[in-house]
């Protein structure tokens, strides 16, 4: 009898200490994952919708609500700007639509400072910068790079015609660089950069100072200009260049005959009678 009691009592205690370690394990098991969810809560950040483009946008063209959507954006980071809010990017109760200012790309930060308020178009004003002044040049085929130009190039502008010296009129015409990397605003009537095809355009729009603005229009009374297109990654900067019809050809410069001196000749007036004449003398000087 004692030996069945002991033998109870062992497999009691064996029982007991099995149950406590599975407790043990499972509390243990618990409390790790309670610290896991809490270490993902505060790794978490905080997000906002913001509104960005669905596909490229263009100058110019009108922001229409298919071209954006929203996404999630981390709330302490959100761009200076950027809409939030569907009422404030596309008003209710108007049929105003806003323009792309500046171009963006796929999912890019929709701000305010690149579309117009509503109903505003984008002007040419809008692409001028600080101090600077919109100047327009005629151009065809020949002078305007064969319709390759398009707005946000840059163009160097040669003059060429006459300076009416007489000096140098000998020279024939004379062509001169007289601006370098002139930015481009627009092509005829169009500010926007994507246009399509080859435009032979009769007029481009400059963005340039008072006094180059001042430059060019005395260059175009005077002389005919002519564009050259700069590369978009040159940042060479030119030097004062000038070419007239002898240099062209390789003739030299025009010497000048010397001038001839003639002899001088001292006289002295001499009176016989009602006569007078003059008698040659030796000069003193």
């Amino acid at each position: 009898m004692r030996a069945v009691f002991g033998l109870v009592l062992v497999v009691g205690i064996a029982l007991a200490g099995g149950a406590v370690m599975m407790a043990k394990n499972y509390i243990s098991e618990y409390q790790e994952e309670l610290a896991n969810e809490r270490a993902a809560r505060d790794a978490i950040v905080a997000t906002v919708d913001v509104f960005v483009a669905d596909r490229p946008l263009r100058y110019g063209e009108s922001l229409a609500e298919n071209a954006v959507r929203v996404v999630k954006w981390p709330e302490n980071a959100i761009p200076e700007g950027a809409f939030v809010k569907a009422e404030d990017l596309f008003p209710a109760n108007t049929d105003d639509k806003r323009y792309v200012l500046r171009a963006m790309e796929k999912d890019e930060a929709i701000l305010a400072v690149k579309v117009t308020e509503p109903g505003k178009d984008a002007g040419i004003t809008s692409r001028l910068e600080r101090g600077m002044r919109a100047f327009a040049i005629r151009v065809d085929v020949s002078s305007g790079v064969s319709g390759f130009l398009r707005p946000g190039d840059r163009v160097d502008v040669y003059w060429t015609g006459n300076t009416g010296d007489a000096m140098e009129g000998s020279r024939g015409e004379v062509t001169r660089l007289i601006e370098a990397g002139v930015q481009l605003i627009a092509v005829d009537q169009k500010a926007g950069g994507d246009l399509e095809g080859t435009v032979i355009a009769r007029t481009v729009t400059v963005s340039a100072t008072p006094q180059q603005v001042a430059a060019l229009a005395q260059a175009q009374t005077t002389g005919r200009l002519s564009l050259a297109l700069v590369g978009a990654e040159d940042d060479t900067i030119a030097a004062a260049i000038e070419v007239d019809q002898r240099k062209l050809l390789g003739l030299g410069e025009v010497e000048q005959a010397p001038e001839k001196v003639e002899k001088k000749v001292c006289t002295i007036r001499s009176r016989r009678g009602a006569e007078v004449f003059d008698i040659p003398i030796p000069c003193n000087n």
